[in-house]
Parts: C-alpha cells; sequence; structure tokens
C-alpha cells in the first residue's frame, strides 16, 4: 500500500523522495512510517510500470542552490535569492510526478478490496486518508464496505459476550472479559464514527 501513498502524494505536486518520505513520517506516520530502504524501491517499480515519472529540476534550483525537497520551493528561493550559492555538480536530486497512468492506478488502489490476511483497519484508515480524490459513488463504496466489516465484527463480539454456550469452551476469566467488552465497545463507536461519515456523504457535507 506504500505505492498508494506515493500516487496520493503525487496528485498534488512534484516531490522528491526525500520530501515523500518526510511527509509521509510526518502526516501519516501512524500508518506510513517508511525508511529509504522501502520507498525508493517502491519509487522504481512505479516509474517501471509508468505510474510516475522523473521531473527535470529548473536549472537554477538544481545547479546552483541547495534543495529544499519542493520543486516549486527550490525555483522561488532561487528567485528571491534567499540562498547561497553552492559549488556545482554532476549529481541532482531526482523529483517525480506522477503519470496518467499512475491516475488510473491510483483510483484502482483506493477501490480495491484488502488483500488476504491485511489488517482492515489500517486498510481503511490508509484509504481514507486520500478518498476525497475519489468520486462521490465510489467514496461512498468505500464507506459501506467498511460499515459492514463493522457491523459483522460488533455482531461477533456481542456473541462472544453472549450466555456461555456448550461448544464455546470455559467461561472466559474476568480480564479475558473486560478486554472482550473494550473491543466491543470500540467496534460500536467506530462503526457510529463511519455511519456518520456515511451521512455527510449522502448530504454532501462533512460531519
Amino acid at each position: 500500500m506504500l505505492e498508494l501513498a506515493i500516487l496520493g502524494l503525487l496528485k498534488e505536486l512534484p516531490l522528491h523522495g526525500y520530501e515523500l518520505k518526510k511527509r509521509l513520517n510526518d502526516s501519516l506516520g501512524q500508518f506510513w512510517r517508511v525508511s529509504y530502504g522501502s520507498l525508493y524501491p517502491a519509487l522504481a517499480r512505479l516509474e517501471k510500470l509508468g505510474a510516475i515519472e522523473a521531473v527535470d529540476p529548473p536549472p537554477a534550483a538544481a545547479a546552483v542552490f541547495p534543495a529544499t525537497g519542493s520543486i516549486s520551493g527550490e525555483a522561488a528561493a532561487a528567485r528571491l535569492g534567499l540562498r547561497r550559492p553552492l559549488r556545482r555538480s554532476g549529481r541532482t536530486r531526482k523529483a517525480y510526478r506522477i503519470a496518467s497512468r499512475g491516475q488510473a492506478l491510483f483510483a484502482e488502489l483506493l477501490r480495491s478490496d484488502p488483500a488476504p490476511g491485511a489488517d482492515e483497519d489500517r486498510d481503511f484508515a490508509r484509504k481514507l486518508a486520500f478518498c476525497r480524490h475519489l468520486e462521490p459513488a465510489a467514496r461512498l463504496e468505500l464507506l459501506q464496505r467498511r460499515r459492514a466489516q463493522l457491523a459483522d465484527r460488533l455482531t461477533r463480539a456481542r456473541e462472544a459476550l453472549g450466555p456461555p454456550a456448550p461448544d464455546r469452551g470455559p467461561t472466559p476469566d474476568r480480564w479475558t472479559r473486560a478486554l472482550m467488552e473494550h473491543e466491543t465497545e470500540t467496534a460500536e463507536r467506530d462503526l457510529d464514527w463511519v455511519d456518520s461519515l456515511i451521512a455527510a456523504e449522502l448530504q454532501g457535507g462533512t460531519p
């Protein structure tokens, strides 16, 4: 799902690998704490697929001034003379932008079901962070699918807390039961929250 985050950020503006990592860790670190060891192979895969493409930095920014991570930021700094010139070198920091194929892949990843064995909570949270890029119908479908997951989880949690049954094994101790009650309450709160998101989406507003 790292590809989803990369494409989502590049939809907004071209970025260097350093700035991509910084934005992922600073803004979405709870869901995407990435290292260069995972980021650059993902960038290479996307570039090979034709989903992203390299951008030539503005000559003044790339050749004379230190990089800031943002192409527009470097160009502005160069124009305003806010950075001291550096000695030229043959190596510049590579920046990327999303390509048309990447736009289609991004939409596909946002709409996709969780992979088998994937953490449903993290999968939904990662997609929700970028669902503003979806059409309203697709966004509503994402929320309704999440609602179905939570409703199923809540049903199972309530059944587990129900009266003991012969085929359930021993009655849980108070610590295990406390944990089960917490999970049930969490599922209830999450379901209420998703219901509010759905209602707002149907009304065309925000919760």
